[in-house]
């Protein structure tokens, strides 16, 4: 499992389950729409999705919020672009991949329940959040599995 997680070298010879890299694709297209909606329209993102009530901020500490968006979804952005990378060239990252969403995911909602961040409603990000949390753990798992049970191998074993 840890051979997995950590290659001696990126190459793209997958090792876990296949689903995995379909979940990590669909995973990948969400990612980068949530992204470039953020850094593109922060401000209904900010408002409709989170349900940040921006009108009742100065105009200053509106655009800040807004500005903080942009900056997260281009730092997605990033992110997917590595992941894509992976996808198309680099297959063995993708289980370090899961693990590096999965951590960045559990350290920002850790980060949000020690400071919360004022809401109205019932904010749909928290229905997407959750699906972006099942969708990366199963990845994750079946990026560490191997079909069978048994470890695959690129390369042909020696027979003496």
């Amino acid at each position: 499992m840890i051979g997995q997680l950590f290659p001696e070298q990126f190459d793209n010879t997958f090792r876990g389950h296949k689903a995995a890299l379909w979940i990590f694709g669909f995973l990948l297209l969400l990612k980068i729409t949530m992204g470039a909606n953020s850094t593109f329209n922060g401000a209904n993102v900010a408002a409709n999705a989170d349900g940040i009530p921006l009108a009742r901020y100065s105009a200053d500490a509106a655009r800040t919020i807004v500005v903080e968006f942009s900056l997260l979804g281009i730092a997605t952005l990033v992110l997917c672009l590595i992941g894509v990378l992976a996808l198309a060239r680099y297959r063995s990252m993708v289980p370090l991949l899961f693990a590096l969403f999965l951590a960045e995911f559990l350290s920002r909602r850790v980060l949000l329940g020690l400071l919360p961040i004022p809401r109205v409603g019932s904010p749909p990000a928290v229905y997407v959040n959750l699906v972006l949390l099942m969708l990366m753990s199963a990845g994750f798992a079946l990026s560490l599995m191997t079909p069978g049970g048994r470890a695959r191998h690129s390369f042909p074993l020696a027979t003496h």
